[in-house]
């Protein structure tokens, strides 16, 4: 029986409830005044229920079509403004001992080279991402107990924070590994993971079984049920998606709002994020070999229902997809991509075409440079941001959602994601990029609507033409003690200390600091102004104090 509060897969994954409304969705898609009712609810962000979403989906009014794009662009707009946030993939090892028959990491694939990266390949890969810009990863391994445990993760996790290059750092580590214990979950959460993402691949559990025949994947309840042992473990950011293409799309698209619905009825926050990939050439993979292909033009319309139904959800498209394809979808409804990416183990490191080995997942389609996608990006009007201010304040998973929701987010998001895009261009555009981007700052400046914030983004953006690096405002609210224990810990925290549970940043101050107030200690020399930045190259933080609050009564700064 369906409920979305069960903690079993099936239940909350209900087949039975899926037909039920694809069948309901079949019979209402001419009906006229159900689907602008639809959407003129979808288009104050209230969100749809999946069964509100199937009905749109199988809608077959082209007036109604069209509208569905139109709100979704406006929904977007409204939420996210015009901030597109950057990433990049790290795989780690492409050993598996799963059989996926879409996946070419699959154990009996013969022909691909595997390969684990050494940390000492890893400290390389880093560099080089971080020397094109990014700051925010994704990590990426097979499943195999024996060459990619658990602790192979961890250490990798400690080795990418650590790495400190010229004026690169890398502020979140995202991960995306096999289903597992909370055990582990909660060890990933100690090591101070972003998001954990989890694809489903597909909901239908038939179809399921058969293309995992064997390996750990093979357990759809166990790979299904992920999300809520990792939120159980204290990760509250976590990430959904399917591979379309596997399964009929209208399945897995109902499938996947129920999945977010579940984690909202149990944990009271739904999915941090939701990745939209479909299947594509991989070594031995042929994907004219699945009857399920998701053509463009409906692929695009599942990107703008997917937005609808989950407004305050980021969205993620990868460089499977083409630049056309990303240009479109970007306005409907993905608010992060990733940039200059590389699929293969090792691949970043990679300075010569001959060194080149089978490694990769899959054949990328996007195939720019991190620096070419973000002046595409500038020159469409996007203001491109590495912000990951949120997350290193705590202010993650039902926190974040109280700021979304409110619309309060976005002054912070907007000063942040202005202040990010100016360390890139100091530190790594190529002239043509800078000119853009410092025309996109001049326009996107004025768009902080809170005058303080702006007063304070100018200041910070002359300090960082000069040399100081990381400035981040912090959503800071009183009224609500952060879930996690870590965080609580922090608001007995005297100044100077690290409570337990929290990163440190090259200066020694907290990251993850929330819901009590950062003011200067007794005897701290703080500028009037309050909006000391962290790495400055000729300034040290005063002994007395590894934090400072701002003058501004509604902002906190850390250093």
């Amino acid at each position: 029986m369906y409920d979305p509060k069960s903690r079993k897969a099936e239940d909350f994954i209900n087949d039975d409830e899926i037909r039920a409304t694809l069948e309901w969705a079949e019979e209402h898609k001419s009906d006229r005044p159900l689907i602008e009712s639809l959407l003129e609810k979808a288009a104050q962000s209230k969100g749809l229920t999946h069964r509100e979403a199937a009905v749109l989906l199988a809608c077959d009014l082209p007036d109604c079509n069209e509208r569905i794009f139109e709100v979704a662009k406006k929904v977007k707009e409204h939420i996210y403004g015009s901030r597109v946030v950057l990433f990049a993939p790290l795989y780690l090892s492409n050993h598996c001992i799963n059989t996926c028959t879409y996946c070419p990491y699959h154990a009996k694939n013969k022909s691909i080279v595997r390969k684990k990266l050494t940390q000492d390949e890893i400290r390389r890969e880093v560099i080089a991402l971080q020397d094109m810009g990014h700051k925010r990863l994704l990590l990426e391994a097979g499943e195999h107990p024996k060459l990619n445990p658990i602790e192979y993760i961890l250490e990798s996790i400690e080795t990418i924070y650590s790495i400190k290059h010229k004026n690169g750092e890398i502020r979140r580590v995202n991960v995306n590994i096999a289903a597992t214990t909370v055990e582990n979950y909660k060890k990933l959460h100690d090591a101070k993971i972003g998001t954990y993402q989890l694809f489903q691949e597909t909901y239908n559990k038939a179809a399921y079984t058969e293309l995992h025949p064997k390996g750990p994947k093979a357990d759809y309840a166990y790979h299904t049920e992920a999300h809520d042992r990792a939120m159980e473990a204290g990760i509250d950011d976590v990430g959904l998606g399917v591979l379309f293409g596997l399964n009929l799309y209208r399945y897995d698209f109902v499938g996947l709002l129920m999945h977010a619905e579940h984690l909202e009825a149990v944990f009271g926050c739904g999915p941090h994020t939701i990745s939209v990939p479909r299947i594509c050439p991989a070594d031995d993979i042929d994907p004219t070999t699945f009857s399920n292909a998701v053509p463009d033009d409906i692929f695009l319309k599942v990107v703008a229902l997917i937005r609808l139904a989950v407004p305050y959800t980021g969205m993620i498209m990868s460089t499977r997809e083409s630049e056309r394809i990303r240009t479109e979808a970007l306005k409907l409804g993905i608010s992060q991509i990733s940039g200059g990416s590389k699929t293969t183990v090792g691949g970043y490191t990679i300075k010569d075409i001959r060194e080149v080995e089978n490694t990769a997942q899959f054949e990328t389609s996007d195939r720019r440079t991190l620096d070419e996608v973000l002046r595409w990006l500038l020159e469409n009007n996007y203001l491109p941001s590495f912000c990951t201010a949120c997350y290193r304040a705590g202010r993650t998973g039902d926190r974040f959602m109280e700021f979304a929701k409110n619309g309060a987010i976005a002054d912070y998001c907007q000063a942040n994601a202005v202040l990010t895009i100016k360390e890139y261009l100091c530190d790594y555009a190529t002239p043509k990029t800078r000119e853009a981007g410092e025309k996109v700052i001049e326009r996107e400046l004025p768009k902080i609507k809170i005058e303080k914030f702006r007063t304070a983004s100018v200041k910070r953006l002359e300090r960082i033409e000069a040399g100081e690096r990381d400035f981040r405002f912090r959503p800071f609210n009183t009224q609500r003690f952060p879930r996690r224990e870590s965080c609580r810990n922090a608001l007995e925290a005297p100044a100077g200390s690290a409570p337990r549970g929290l990163r440190l940043s090259r200066e020694g101050s907290a990251r993850r600091l929330d819901g009590y107030p950062l003011r200067p200690s007794a005897g701290s020399s703080t500028p009037l102004e309050g909006d000391v930045g962290p790495s400055a190259k000729s300034l040290k933080p005063p002994a007395t104090s590894d934090t400072f609050g701002a003058v501004f009564p509604s902002i906190s700064f850390q250093t």
